[in-house]
């Protein structure tokens, strides 16, 4: 019997895909579209005006069949069981396809970081620790920055962790150095992204020199993917926050938008440039687009706008299946989020390892690392795509499910 047809995802679609074209039953669908744990906790904290908030959070325990849960933690308004279930749910596939010892997790909790203090973003983080008691730890579940999370968040992670059980390094990742954190951590998934692309034109022997990017997010994601993939030779011809877009068809000065946004939180007008409204980024003419902001970003709506050849999923779940189905229908090439901002993960796979065998690696180690790991997923995805003619998407859930599947096997789940 084939899977059972109740995908309502992008996500949970690509997913039945995999398990009916590897052959799995229905029953091994629902094992990985399922998590193994899911955990809701309400957090009470005073605010700095001694009135009571109460704040939800979450914690998706997904799979750990290739090794400890591992994922992000973010903090923001529209964080919901069905959002972190379903991330909870990528990451597993997401380690898996880049072969790491690891599973997937994923965290959150319903607030708004922009209109709390430091320190009621301290007390929240340190309450959200002790609630979730043994359920996280170095060998079981280890956390990492996310959207509206930082270093300093990790760094109260590991300070209440410590407090309750005893200090570990290895219970966190993305932490301060000084807290052994790795280099290399904050530019990671960008890095991965200008990785991916790279691996990408060699296979295909397309010359990325002067080709124009168009990126959408400037977070953390976007602004090292936009660096690195100028370092690389491409020209970045847009940018995007949540407010507007900064535009120049000849190429934008990327050091002065860095500096904009760094000390006005916002891009504003500059010589030679437009400034056009937020979503003006997803149509504008380049060749490679890079949906580096939030989920569902390209929609049925809008993506009849999109004029790039390629995008490249910075985000993930940035493409609705609507949109999906367009690109493909276009012969727009995507390369998914499970592979292209994979880099996050595997820098905190090698901090978690640093962390265990108290060492320090050099940056120049991890960049290293990094390339060689990412590298070699994205051309047995690419090989993968083209021997049996079938989407990047397609091959890099067929990889990985069949990890996990093997995995689940061999242990006698």
């Amino acid at each position: 019997m084939g899977p059972n047809p109740t995908a309502t995802s992008a996500f949970e679609g690509a997913l039945q895909a995999a398990c009916a074209r590897l052959g799995y039953s229905g029953a091994v669908y629902r094992l990985l579209a399922s998590a193994t744990r899911e955990i809701r906790i309400e957090i009470p904290i005073l605010l700095d005006n001694d009135e009571l908030a109460v704040f939800t959070g979450y914690r998706v325990q997904h799979q750990n069949a290739l090794g400890p849960y591992k994922g992000g933690l973010r903090y923001h308004p529209s964080v919901d069981i069905g959002e972190v279930r379903e991330l909870a749910s990528l990451m597993t596939l997401k380690t898996s396809l880049m072969n790491l010892p690891l599973g997937g997790g994923k965290g959150g909790i319903e607030c708004n970081p922009r209109e709390l203090s430091l320190h009621e973003l301290e007390r929240l983080t340190r309450k959200f620790v002790q609630l979730m008691g043994h359920n996280i730890g170095p060998e079981t579940d280890i956390m990492a920055p996310d959207v509206g999370t930082n270093a300093q968040v990790m760094g109260w992670i590991y300070g209440e962790y410590g407090a309750i059980n005893g200090p570990h390094f290895g219970v966190v990742t993305g932490k301060p150095l000084t807290l052994g954190g790795s280099p290399g951590r904050d530019k990671a998934t960008g890095y991965g992204v200008a990785l991916t692309l790279a691996a990408y034109a060699d296979f295909h022997g397309i010359n990325l020199q002067g080709a124009r990017i168009a990126v959408q997010g400037f977070g953390n994601v976007g602004h090292h993917a936009a660096l690195c993939l100028r370092d690389l030779g491409l020209k970045i011809v847009a940018v995007s926050d949540s407010h507007s877009t900064i535009y120049c068809p000849d190429g934008i000065d990327l050091d002065a938008v860095v500096t904009q946004k760094r000390n006005h939180s916002r891009f504003a007008f500059l010589p030679g440039h437009e400034l056009l409204e937020a979503d003006a980024v997803l149509g504008l003419p380049c060749d490679y687009l890079v949906p580096a902001a939030l989920g569902g970003a390209l929609h049925k709506d809008n993506v009849s706008k999109v004029q790039a050849s390629v995008v490249v999923e910075a985000a993930n779940a940035p493409c609705t299946l609507e949109a999906e189905a367009d690109l493909n229908a276009r012969g727009i090439i995507i390369i998914p989020d499970i592979l292209a901002n994979a880099g996050g993960v595997v820098v905190s796979y090698f901090e978690w390892v640093q962390n265990l065998q108290s060492m320090r690696w050099s940056g120049a180690k991890v960049d290293n690392e990094l390339e060689t790991i990412q590298r070699h997923a994205a051309m047995k995805v690419f090989e993968e795509a083209r021997s049996r003619a079938i989407t990047l998407r397609d091959a890099s859930y067929d990889i990985a499910v069949r990890r996990v599947k093997e995995a689940i096997d061999a242990a006698g789940f």
